[in-house]
């Protein structure tokens, strides 16, 4: 495994070699943003995150769910129980990164009118 912390790379995220790039992706896409947002609100399992996201596919929850605990994003807690209860939590990295995906998501809400009256006017021109 590489070693990323003394890469010349590291903060170099034009760079195609940079390994910011793979973790702006993860944390960009939209079912991340969506996971972040939910479990910015507190601890929830598999079940409840699937049913506060619409859209979302369960095959797709557990990539995006995986892909977030691999990078630190999030914590998942499994109990020794049966059945087996799983809950996921932000950790302190998690809860840094969806602070600045919530300021986004409030600011995209905030200019919705005018980025919707925008799309209407540029697809009427085109």
């Amino acid at each position: 495994m590489a070693n990323y912390a003394s890469s010349k790379l590291l903060g170099q995220v034009l760079s195609t070699d940079c390994p910011s790039r793979d973790i702006l992706e993860h944390l960009t896409n939209k079912w991340s943003v969506l996971v972040l947002r939910c479990l910015n609100d507190g601890v929830h399992r598999f079940s409840e995150l699937k049913q506060r996201i619409e859209g979302i596919s369960e095959k797709m929850l557990a990539q995006t769910l995986k892909m977030l605990e691999n990078d630190g994003f999030i914590l998942r807690t499994v109990y020794p129980v049966v059945p087996p209860k799983v809950e996921y939590q932000l950790t302190i990295t998690g809860s840094q990164a969806a602070e600045k995906l919530l300021y986004l998501i409030g600011w995209i809400e905030t200019k919705l009118p005018d980025i919707l009256e925008n799309k209407a006017t540029v697809s009427k021109v085109s």
